[in-house]
């Protein structure tokens, strides 16, 4: 009499009966006309329509079939006009009149996607002319960011040509920049090896596909020859465990201390057309900025040196150390010096304008599971509006205090430290003291060079 089968032999007997049920079924849907098929997909919106294409060469084939994503764009355009977009019929009209015949597979998916990111945009324009009359800036840029899906990549490059893409670790948001940092984690590049850093803003098509990479559009922001930066990086400070390295203003590396590896790599922006440069660019070519000129004066005598407007915030990678305002700044055409222009927002010798900070100088960072604190940096941004209101110019960058040898004011006993940064179109100058822990900022000069006020204004100062 053979024995009984025992448990494990009859689970190993279903799932192989299972494995050959399931090989047919494929082969069933393979042998299907490829009508049918197309009528199935039909049913399918676009999130599934885009995943399904994943699956293998039959299905990709078919799920970019001109006709079926035709459809999908016709009926997203419909159910725009009844929101009563604007220019919806005349959209409607141009895209019924495109022929299927001769276009290449793909090329309706391509139109939809691209239609898409167009529609969100143009509901995003009236957030962005919601300004701030203390930054001058939109005062929902985070939002609109956030809204149209706009995320960032970091793409290394080193001296071989191999390139590695990656996306950010973390951001952080404040009232007029946001900071991004990608952290090495167990791929560290070494730093003398770098060749290139780019930075892309990168906006995805709002679609449901769990695990698959989302179609988008890349705008290149920031491209950094780390190479031919070698001999001016500046070191702003360091802890036990990492160097910082400013390679140019808003560009930040941190560096393992005693190693040549990269622990992370942080961007500062600046939210004066952050939106447009996120998602206008192209993938080798930077977004380009209009020119906003003023109206001319020549009456007059002293035009683009008044009128000034000034909004600083310092903070770090967590909370907002300050952030003031300094309306109606001025520079008297005898002060021009050096080829500056001087504006003073806070004077050494007038006590009464002296601001105290809300916390220390120091600027934290994170990368994977370490973390520590770099102690006499933070993160400066700066926004200067002309008379008219218009930014005129913007600053996003980690900066370095210096402990002063010699005392500059001697109403304070506490140490003396200085904050300066300098780029092509201007310094700034911060001079701070600190008593009893707390740290007071006792004067704030902001110089601007004669040929940007020159180029902006018409003038020949």
């Amino acid at each position: 009499m053979a024995a009984a089968p025992t448990a494990v032999t009859c689970r190993v007997r279903a799932a192989r009966t299972s494995r050959r049920a399931a090989k047919p079924s494929l082969n069933f849907m393979g042998r299907l006309p490829s009508e049918i098929l197309f009528k199935i997909l039909s049913y399918l919106d676009a999130s599934a329509l885009h995943s399904i294409s994943h699956v293998n060469k039959l299905f990709s084939q078919l799920a970019n079939d001109n006709a079926l994503w035709r459809k999908i764009h016709m009926a997203a355009l419909r159910r725009t006009k009844k929101r009563k977009a604007k220019h919806m019929d005349e959209l409607l009209l141009q895209t019924a009149t495109v022929e299927l015949q001769g276009r290449p597979a793909g090329f309706w998916k391509c139109l939809h996607f691209k239609a898409a990111l167009t529609y969100d945009m143009n509901k995003c324009k009236s957030h962005l002319a919601l300004v701030s009359r203390h930054t001058g800036l939109p005062s929902r840029t985070e939002r609109v960011l956030r809204d149209l899906h706009v995320t960032w990549e970091v793409t290394v490059s080193d001296q071989s040509g191999r390139d590695g893409r990656h996306e950010l670790s973390w951001s952080q948001f404040c009232e007029t920049s946001v900071s991004l940092c990608w952290s090495a984690g167990g791929c560290s590049p070494n730093y003398k090896q770098i060749s290139t850093l780019q930075l892309h803003g990168v906006r995805r098509i709002a679609l449901n596909c769990p695990g698959l990479k989302i179609p988008g559009w890349r705008s290149l922001m920031v491209k950094v020859d780390v190479q031919a930066l070698t001999e001016c990086v500046q070191v702003i400070g360091q802890d036990r465990m990492v160097v910082l390295k400013l390679l140019q203003p808003g560009v930040l590396i941190g560096v393992w201390r005693d190693q040549c590896s990269v622990a992370f790599v942080m961007f500062t922006l600046h939210f004066h057309r952050l939106v447009e440069r996120s998602t206008q660019g192209e993938s080798l070519r930077t977004y380009v900025e209009p020119i906003i000129k003023p109206p001319f004066d020549d009456i007059d005598p002293e035009y683009g040196l008044h009128g000034y407007q000034l909004h600083i915030v310092l903070h770090d990678t967590a909370c907002e150390i300050m952030s003031e305002s300094f309306p109606e700044l001025f520079c008297r055409r005898t002060q021009i010096s050096d080829g500056l222009i001087q504006l003073t927002a806070i004077s050494r010798t007038t006590p009464s304008q002296h601001a105290a900070l809300s916390g220390s100088i120091s600027l934290p960072w994170r990368c994977e599971a370490l973390q520590g604190t770099v102690e006499n940096c933070c993160i400066m941004s700066l926004t200067l509006l002309d008379e008219f209101k218009n930014p005129f110019w913007c600053v996003g960058s980690p900066v370095a205090m210096a402990l002063q040898t010699t005392p500059v004011s001697y109403d304070y006993d506490g140490e003396h430290f200085l904050i300066h940064y300098q780029d092509s179109d201007g310094r700034v100058k911060m001079e701070l003291v600190k008593e009893q822990k707390q740290f007071l900022l006792i004067s704030l000069v902001v110089f601007v060079t004669v040929c940007k006020v020159n180029k902006h204004f018409s003038k020949d100062y």
